[in-house]
């Protein structure tokens, strides 16, 4: 039996991965012996004898290829190698990373379930959508900020939960916290989107007649609009597991991102293979139970071209809501661009908003409203063009699942830190390539659901009828396919704008991005979070100004679309 293209694709992607992780030391041009040495131990000289002697010891005298073919070799056979820096074997060190992880995945996606339903709840009772920006904002509130604050309140302000370590259930409920919060909203925010078009159908209608209860016809409503959806939530949970470093470095969790982070660093090279090699099997293992649960779903109307898709219905808010918060975003930054955003006042650090600073200042006595306005050009105009440029891929590769499939799933079990670091060592550090880095990964969640709406559209019984009485397959494509398909996944792009943003925020925030003294909203974020305690409004501007983006991207999007298209649909 012939493997099938996205087999092929997925067996292309992850040797090309686990290739280019393994030259990391040569493409990053620093010598792996003496990054190991000082990993090993840092008071020792890095004389030439010291430095032959971890060659001889690691291998490295004989070059990149022989060591990827001893590791692949020793990987056949279940071997993952042993660490360069503490000698232990890789193996017993990647299954308890995982294990932290999965542990904490689970606790974080019963939060993100719970947060979706009561944002999903009001639009089931009313039978409308909502606008969604509250979701949206959730959405886009930094991690590592939401970590940092939940630390400092119920962990030392009042001493409620542990700060630190992992050492029981209760080490466990803060980082859940930070990190299902943003995952509910978006994770809310997109079946609340979908629900509304729906629940408009015909046979809501009948069954609302007929005495049905409001509870079956919420099970059916959201039964209907879950299977494009599915890899979203599948994609979530790989997020909640690679994804989670910084969230790990702030509460010291023995997670698998976080090893992955520190041998990256150390260069423990069979570590990081590891450690990456873990995070890739397990996107694959979860896009693969994300399909088999959508196509259940679907039930035999996929297979049977039988399917009827709910016409998409943007719902939109009172214009006042958008435009309010175009306004205050727009203010402040035009507002911070009158004022210099380098100027120094060290008598005047961690000043409380005032007349002078209406936002305050930082610990080097910066304007922060200066900050935040001119780090606006280099946060959301790298985030457009990002969020653009995965939107035109997403839609391309919607038309080639066979093909896209097995990369997706690669590139997103790839944590951004990991590909920023492989960017950085090629590139260096800076916004370009933490750019790079971002748009790598960033397509999947949009190639995904454009290809869960082709396949339905595709299957429809409408287009069955269309080819039926001859329609050219160019019409049907541009007429019908394109049309459905582009607006469900531009509000999709729109939505996962500030999350782009926020993984630009998180390679300033580690080095990978921007680079000091530049006025970046991650950077700004970075910056702060050491006296958070002391100067919150350091910190909250960035993040409201995040969180403004958010509901301005989710509340405008639907006013592209024209008000005859809408009525159309109804």
């Amino acid at each position: 039996m012939r493997p099938s293209v996205d087999t092929l694709t997925r067996a292309g992607a992850l040797a090309g991965v686990l290739a280019a992780v393994g030259l990391l030391p040569w493409l990053s041009g620093r010598d792996p012996a003496l990054t190991v040495l000082r990993a090993r131990s840092a008071e020792q000289e890095p004389t030439r004898e010291a430095l032959d002697a971890v060659r001889r010891d690691l291998g490295l005298d004989a070059g990149p290829l022989p060591l990827l073919g001893q590791w692949a070799a020793g990987l056949a056979h279940g071997d993952l190698g042993t660490s360069w820096v503490s000698g232990s074997g890789v193996l017993p060190s990647v299954l308890a990373g995982l294990q932290v992880s999965l542990t904490l995945m689970g606790a974080a996606l019963g939060v993100a379930v719970l947060l979706a339903a009561a944002l999903v709840a009001p639009v089931l009772v009313r039978g409308r959508g909502s606008g969604g920006a509250v979701a949206a904002m959730l959405a886009a509130v930094p991690e590592f900020l939401l970590a940092t604050v939940a630390l400092l309140v119920c962990g030392v302000w009042l001493g409620l939960l542990p700060t630190s370590g992992w050492r029981g259930p209760g080490y466990l409920v803060l980082p859940a916290v930070a990190l299902g919060v943003p995952a509910g909203g978006l994770l809310g925010r997109l079946v609340a989107d979908a629900l509304p078009a729906v629940l408009g159908e015909r046979w809501v209608e009948l069954w609302r007649g007929a005495g049905v209860s409001r509870v079956r016809i919420a099970a059916a409503a959201l039964r209907r609009a879950l299977p494009p959806l599915v890899p979203q939530f599948g994609m979530a949970a790989v997020g909640l597991t690679g994804g989670a470093v910084a969230v790990e470095t702030v509460f010291a969790v023995p997670g698998i991102g976080r090893t992955a982070l520190g041998a990256a660093k150390s260069q423990d090279l069979p570590l990081l293979q590891g450690a990456v090699l873990a995070l890739l099997l397990l996107g694959l293992a979860v896009g693969a139970a994300a399909a088999f649960t959508r196509r259940r779903l679907l039930g035999p109307a996929l297979r049977d071209a039988s399917l009827a898709l709910p016409a998409a219905r943007p719902v939109r808010t009172h214009p006042a809501v958008p435009l309010t918060l175009f306004t205050l975003l727009a203010a402040a930054i035009g507002w911070g661009l009158l004022r210099d955003p380098y100027a120094v006042h060290t008598t005047a650090r961690l000043a409380a908003p005032s007349v002078a600073h209406p936002l305050g200042t930082d610990g080097l006595g910066r304007d922060v409203l200066a900050r935040l306005g001119h780090g606006a050009a280099i946060t959301v105009g790298t985030a457009a063009a990002v969020c653009l440029l995965s939107l035109l891929a997403g839609l391309a590769l919607g038309f080639l699942p066979g093909v896209a499939a097995g990369a997706a799933d690669i590139a997103n079990a790839l944590p951004p830190v990991i590909v920023g670091i492989l960017v950085a060592a090629v590139s260096g550090p800076g916004t370009g390539g933490a750019a790079l880095a971002v748009a790598l990964i960033s397509w999947p969640p949009l190639a995904a659901h454009a290809a869960a709406l082709v396949q339905e559209v595709r299957a429809s019984a409408f287009l069955l009828a269309q080819r039926a009485i001859g329609a050219p397959p160019w019409w049907i494509l541009t007429r019908h396919v394109l049309p459905t398909v582009a607006g469900p996944v531009a509000r999709h792009a729109l939505l996962r704008l500030p999350g782009i943003a926020l993984a630009l925020a998180s390679l300033g925030f580690l080095g990978l991005g921007a680079q000091p003294p530049a006025p970046e909203w991650g950077l700004l974020l970075d910056e702060s979070r050491a006296y958070v305690e002391r100067a919150p409004w350091a910190a909250l501007a960035p993040a409201a100004a995040l969180a403004l983006l958010a509901g301005l991207a989710v509340t405008g999007a639907p006013y592209t679309q024209p008000r005859m298209k809408e009525r159309t649909d109804g």
